[in-house]
């Protein structure tokens, strides 16, 4: 099967990329991947996105947006790329047996957070556990929350978190942070961080219908665990491209993001095109995420009409 455009990815910027592509007769065929919709599937209350003043569910809004670009004339499979030629014209892309080809692609693939793997952790996420402190701090003022991790990252997340949590607890495995010196001074400043060193998070308490309620914390040193009460744990130990499938074909800077020639979507090979999270490990949010998925689409379309 033969497409002017294939979209690998369904998040926001995959099916934004879908409306405007659609809306160009361009007929594109998204494949949606293992998790439609992408992280914003595991995603609660949704309340800054423009447009929804009284805010969104996660999979709701994906489902908003599939539906607009399905509308158009976007074609929407539930299937998983497992493996891409890029380096010949036209592009192949293969769906286990399934051979597709396209003259061009968009990525939106995006980045998946970086878990400890815990049963609770998953069982709870979107229910007081979060990867996000800018997308779900809002929902915990005067609560007491947990970050894990040690890096610029966690430091971040947690200054940002005392804008609203009464107490933020950041959790870390080692003695010392790994933060920037900028980033742990913030910290070291902030008297509403506490820092619980040589420390790992074991279970998390709670249930979807009370939330989050506790966590056990282990001590790395003694091996001592002990719970102690919270209203929510932000994990903050990095994230993963999803950019295993394009290795090397694209290029991909030392982290694993594709990289994207400035002010465009272009990538390394004329015809492809990335956007959202799979190229941005700065902003990571659905709403710059949907606004990377409209210039790859107009990027793919100029380039169909000049080659």
């Amino acid at each position: 099967m033969h497409r002017k455009v294939i979209i690998i990815g369904s998040g926001p910027a995959g099916l934004t990329a879908a409306v405007y592509a659609a809306r160009a007769n361009l007929e594109p065929l998204v494949f949606e991947g293992s998790q439609p919709g992408g992280q914003l599937t595991i995603t609660t209350d949704v309340e800054n996105f423009p447009g929804f003043p009284d805010g969104i569910m996660g999979p709701e809004l994906i489902e908003h947006m599939r539906k607009q670009a399905v509308r158009f004339g976007a074609t929407c499979e539930y299937k998983t790329v497992d493996r891409v030629d890029l380096l010949s014209s036209p592009f192949t892309i293969w769906v286990k047996d399934e051979k597709y080809t396209a003259d061009t692609i968009i990525i939106s693939t995006g980045a998946s957070a970086r878990l400890l793997g815990l049963d609770s952790e998953k069982e709870l996420m979107g229910y007081g556990v979060s990867a996000c402190a800018t997308c779900d701090g809002f929902f915990f003022k005067e609560k007491e929350v947990l970050v894990v991790g040690g890096g610029d990252s966690a430091a971040e997340e947690a200054v940002f978190l005392t804008k609203f949590a009464s107490k933020v607890t950041i959790i870390h495995r080692r003695d010392e942070l790994r933060a920037s010196k900028i980033m742990q001074d913030r910290v070291f400043d902030n008297k509403s961080i506490e820092i619980m060193r040589n420390s790992s998070l074991d279970d998390i308490s709670g249930t979807k219908e009370s939330g989050v309620t506790g966590a056990t914390i282990k001590d790395t040193v003694s091996g001592y665990t002990k719970k102690i009460s919270c209203d929510g744990v932000f994990m903050a130990i990095g994230h993963i491209p999803n950019t295993s499938v394009f290795k090397g074909q694209l290029d991909l800077d030392d982290k694993g993001y594709i990289i994207t020639k400035p002010d465009s979507t272009y990538t390394n090979i004329p015809g492809v095109f990335a956007c959202g999270d799979v190229q941005d490990q700065t902003y990571r949010q659905a709403i710059t995420a949907a606004g990377t998925g409209c210039m790859s689409a107009i990027d793919a379309e100029r380039w169909l009409e000049e080659n």
